[in-house]
């Protein structure tokens, strides 16, 4: 039987997290909601809805990311494929079915679920975000003849490759620095066309000029940085 968890990273998302953790399939193993520090009922609400619950009191979403990976890496029987998966509900996690197919049955690396235009509700995601997107899978495309079209935050991947990645970045850069670094170490990747709705709440993030900012400079370091390495 193939092992899957979910990390679910997680910031002041009290109204969200229940329905995110009530539509992950029941072929996921264990839901890990790793609150970043929030100050609401999140955590509450996350256990009462059968999560494990960690805290990270560092805010950052490479921070939380991490924080569950630590607490995987301490379990006896490790997983085979890990899930990410945003906790504001914009994502669909009943799709986790297919973003995981691939893995299964195709033996594929890694698998990133791609906000395709078409699927897309409409003001689910800034013109910050899209131009931001636009710019990093361009120049991913440019500079290592990548295919992917999104850094979209629902992705899963095999474990031992997840290790071999040696994940670093803490805040905003981190799904394009999963993405460089599996393009730099050759792993099999695909994308998955998956539906994204406006979140529940605002966005901690692309919500702010700040965080658009912010978020824009660690993209463009990371895919600078493995260009010329």
């Amino acid at each position: 039987m193939t092992k899957i968890v979910v990390i679910i990273p997680a910031f002041n998302e009290e109204e969200s997290i229940s329905k995110v953790i009530k539509d992950i399939p029941e072929i996921v193993d264990e839901i890990i909601v790793v609150s970043n520090n929030s100050t609401d009922n999140t955590e509450a609400n996350a256990k009462k809805a059968g999560a494990t619950v960690l805290t990270e009191h560092q805010k950052g979403y490479g921070y939380a990311c991490l924080k569950g990976m630590a607490y995987v890496a301490k379990q006896e029987k490790r997983p085979d494929i890990v899930v990410f998966l945003d906790g504001d509900y914009s994502d669909y996690p009943e799709e986790l079915t297919k973003i995981v197919q691939p893995i299964i049955e195709e033996n594929i690396d890694f698998v990133v679920g791609a906000r395709t235009k078409a699927l897309r509700e409409d003001g689910s995601m800034t013109a910050p975000q899209i131009f931001g997107n636009w710019l990093a899978t361009t120049l991913m495309k440019l500079f290592f003849k990548s295919t992917f079209t999104d850094l979209g935050p629902f992705r899963a991947i095999k474990y031992n490759k997840l290790l071999d990645l040696k994940m670093e970045d803490k805040t905003y850069g981190w799904t394009v620095e999963m993405q460089l670094k599996a393009l730099k170490q050759k792993l099999s990747y695909r994308e998955i066309p998956v539906n994204y709705r406006n979140r529940i709440g605002v966005s901690k993030v692309s919500g702010t000029i700040k965080g658009a900012i912010f978020a824009g400079v660690k993209i463009l370091t990371w895919i600078f940085k493995y260009s010329f390495k």
